[in-house]
């Protein structure tokens, strides 16, 4: 049978209107929920996993957050229900929605009928490094002055939230090719109208829901093939499984990259003080960041501002002054000389990357990787391989057990034991320890002065950040 679709009519909100979010938690549902706040509407939400950042991002901006999922919390109908893609049947709120016959919706249906028709849509896309660069173009347009509507996945340095809507004529959409929700198995980003579509990179993921590389490209295709004849698709021209979707001839098509023959090709780079220093078709860029693919956020954003017709001074002055994203390399402490830093990556192709951006970064000490299965592609056995060779260059590597792994039958399951033995035949150091509170003390029983501390997660990881900190402070006070 088909893939079940929503049918119900057009949304359609209005100044006032309660909007109700299930699954509030989420970056883009969280960051949506207060920009729909700031313009005038009653916001509340629910959700089962409740923590900061977001949590805390929620409670500053007013809106009131029910922790766990309660038909209670709904005994005053709203005007519309936003179901989050995580959710699915037999959640308790949904059921109800649905037994009641309220007004539902995505967020991508609500963002496409309401925030995106009408204007000039940018739409990032890709398996890695895409808040970043949806960040770095939202931040170049607000530069020129165009002040861009956009939704970002995660909160960007140079904003407050992760979502705003306006009057400008543009806006800025990080697309995800998750699938939009339990009643509409296409990908977020194909309700997204793209103008302008930025595909840094593609790559085999959400194992759960693509059953293998073909899969994923087929989705990416259908973006491809939403841009108009008088749009562009920019796409990174060194990326092998991108290749083949960029034959088209319904809109131009230009290509970044890194090396090779492309439109918009970095020529020189090197990295001093934390800070890249790079040239993009002779001109002279400073991004503070570190890493090659920070390097490749920063062409492809560099390329979209070219084709919005931004001046090179204002990019220039745009990457300068870039504050990057929250969780993405992002410094949290230094306790006792001890750099912790906290990091979204959870595929193996950004943990590598990840490993090898703060090896180079910080030669003196040593490299500590704290990471937890969480996502639904890491909690599997697919990338049991290539999690094996993605901390290998670590000088130790500590695994929080696999997130819900009574889920999966055991020979589905990520098998941590045979990723340490892989790492431990290397010559380095490599343990599971399930409790947060045991890991805590485990790093801060042998780190030294000048190691850093690599916290990996695309969730919570038990609080581990925190209690990591912590331990670190006491034992170095």
């Amino acid at each position: 049978l088909p893939e079940p679709q929503q049918q119900h009519a057009v949304v359609v909100v209005q100044e006032g209107d309660h909007i109700y979010f299930i699954g509030i938690c989420g970056t883009a549902m969280a960051s949506t929920a207060a920009a729909l706040k700031s313009q005038g509407y009653r916001i509340s939400g629910s959700d089962a996993n409740v923590y900061p950042p977001m949590s805390t991002f929620l409670a500053q901006a007013g809106i009131q957050v029910h922790e766990g999922f309660d038909p209670g919390h709904l005994r005053e109908k709203p005007d519309w229900i936003v179901i989050g893609n995580a959710l699915s049947r037999g959640n308790p709120e949904v059921e109800h929605v649905l037994a009641e016959k309220w007004r539902y919706c995505s967020l991508p249906e609500l963002l496409k009928e309401c925030f995106i028709r009408e204007k000039r849509s940018i739409v990032v896309a890709g398996t890695h490094g895409k808040t970043t660069t949806t960040s770095m173009i939202t931040w170049i347009l607000e530069c020129a002055g165009l002040h861009p509507s956009f939704l970002i996945g995660g909160l960007p340095g140079n904003f407050r939230h992760g979502a705003r809507l306006t009057d400008s004529d543009w806006i800025v959409l990080e697309g995800d090719e998750y699938d939009t929700a339990f009643f509409d198995k296409r990908s977020k980003f194909v309700h997204y109208l793209p103008e302008i579509a930025v595909i840094n990179n593609l790559e085999f993921d959400h194992a759960d829901i693509f059953e293998n590389l073909q899969a994923v490209q087929k989705t990416f295709s259908h973006l491809i093939r939403l841009v108009p004849s008088n749009g562009l698709l920019l796409a990174n021209g060194t990326e092998a499984n991108l290749a083949p979707l960029l034959d088209v001839d319904f809109c131009p098509v230009q290509r970044f990259g890194l090396s090779g023959d492309q439109d918009f090709l970095v020529t020189s780079n090197h990295t001093d003080k934390g800070t890249l220093h790079f040239t993009v078709n002779g001109d002279a860029y400073q991004l503070p960041m570190i890493g090659e693919h920070n390097l490749e956020n920063a062409v492809a954003a560099i390329a979209c501002a070219h084709q919005c017709d931004i001046s090179p001074a204002i990019i220039q002055e745009a990457i300068r002054t870039f504050k990057g994203v929250k969780r993405r390399l992002e410094i949290i402490g230094t306790p006792g000389g001890i750099t912790v830093i906290d990091d979204f990556a959870h595929h193996p192709t950004a943990i590598k990357k990840i490993v090898q951006t703060l090896k180079q970064a910080y030669p003196q000490g040593r490299l500590w990787v704290l990471f937890e299965p969480r996502s639904n592609t890491t909690r599997r056995s697919v990338f049991q391989e290539e999690l094996m060779d993605a901390f290998s260059e670590a000088d130790v590597s500590l695994f929080g057990e696999v997130a819900r792994a009574e889920l999966l039958k055991p020979e589905d399951r990520l098998n941590l034991p045979d990723i340490v033995n892989s790492i431990q035949s290397q010559g380095k150091e490599a343990k599971v320890i399930a409790d947060p509170d045991d890991m805590a003390a485990a790093v801060a029983a042998k780190v030294r002065s000048g190691d850093v501390v690599a916290i990996l997660s695309n969730g919570g990881f038990g609080g581990v950040h925190e209690k990591v900190l912590f331990a670190l402070s006491n034992a170095s006070a």
